[in-house]
């Protein structure tokens, strides 16, 4: 129960950190021990969009009409929650103080899909030289994470979403990449795109002119996100973006005493090692296609250069923010290590 109950007063990066936590998307909002409010992550996320600050208190993102029932109610519970669209409801006392919380992913365990098949590009072109040596015999894409390569357990998550057509742009050690899918009994479909040369972050999709004509998913190939992605594609397709990159919220306590010096050379402020918190891109995006067709065909290109770019034409480019823990990284030997702890491997 504590998982899911937040203090009023506790501000909205707490509630950000307390989600990632829980892995259950809402929080019940209590004053004094009383339900007072919910906030789901899709609250939080519309915040965040609204460039609100996340010291906030939670207050200011919350919903204070939440839906619940009384304790006699309970046997309504699957049906209320079907009627409102809602994957939680609590259940109260007469004095509003939470009993137990019922859940639809206890009852129904479903993973949602997309509403249509998307494509997913995987760039998995790189030499790999933060995870040397390791990356001096493996490419990058089939360092293990567990059982199986970090890549096949890339195309399983997304498979799982519904896709079904990948493309995997390859460079470095790509034979050995390809005699490994190769022998593999695949429920996908999976094209290897073959840079012949050096092309970037971004320039290797210049080679998918004419194979990809909608929006896909591109990501890199060392990256997992633990968050649905439905919904990252319906705010993409519904702002109307040109890329919507997937960033994590990172916390960061700089172990030093920072000094702010005024003018004169005078100490204005002491703050003795403060917490900082910032969005990181985390290599995942929506994408459109027109993208690819912009592109010089086979020249280098990095994609954050391409997306300022598109900042600079005014095109939209968005966000779809998600918590800390639900970006898994390998891209450093101690990063692989911990997505191995996370995945249970």
């Amino acid at each position: 129960m504590n998982e899911v109950y937040i203090e009023e007063d506790k501000s909205i990066l707490d509630a950000m950190q307390q989600l990632d936590k829980s892995a259950r998307k809402i929080l019940f909002v209590h004053r004094e021990g009383k339900l007072v409010a919910s906030l789901t992550d899709g609250d939080i996320r519309r915040w965040i969009l609204k460039k609100g600050d996340l010291q906030m208190p939670i207050k200011h993102a919350a919903n204070y009409e939440p839906k619940y029932l009384y304790e006699q109610q309970a046997d309504l519970a699957v049906r209320t929650m079907k009627e409102y669209g809602i994957d939680a409801l609590p259940v109260v006392d007469t004095e509003r103080r939470i009993k137990k919380v019922v859940f639809t992913n206890d009852l129904i365990r479903e993973h949602r899909t997309f509403e249509k098949e998307i494509p997913v590009v995987i760039m998995a072109g790189g030499l790999g030289t933060r995870l040397s040596p390791y990356t001096n015999i493996l490419p990058k894409p089939l360092i293990p994470v567990g059982d199986y390569p970090i890549a096949e357990h890339i195309i399983n998550r997304f498979c799982a979403y519904g896709c079904r057509q990948f493309y995997m742009v390859v460079n470095y050690k790509r034979n050995m990449i390809k005699a490994y899918f190769d022998e593999l009994d695949k429920g996908y479909r999976l094209n290897f795109i073959t840079e012949e040369k050096a092309l970037g972050t971004g320039g290797g999709i210049s080679l998918l002119k004419g194979k990809v004509e909608d929006t896909f998913i591109l990501t890199n190939c060392d990256i997992l996100i633990d968050d649905d992605l439905t919904k990252a594609y319906e705010q993409h397709i519904a702002s109307g973006n040109m890329i919507t990159m997937v960033c994590s919220l990172k916390n960061f306590t700089i172990p030093y005493g920072v000094v702010n010096i005024g003018e004169d050379g005078t100490i204005v402020s002491i703050q003795e090692k403060p917490n900082m918190s910032f969005f990181t891109n985390t290599g995942c995006y929506f994408v459109e296609p027109e993208v690819i067709e912009d592109l010089e065909y086979n020249e280098p290109a990095d994609f954050p250069a391409i997306i300022e770019k598109y900042m600079k034409e005014g095109k939209r480019i968005g966000i779809y923010p998600i918590g800390e823990e639900a970006w898994l990284d390998m891209g450093q030997l101690d990063e692989l290590e911990k997505m191995k702890a996370r995945l249970g491997c």
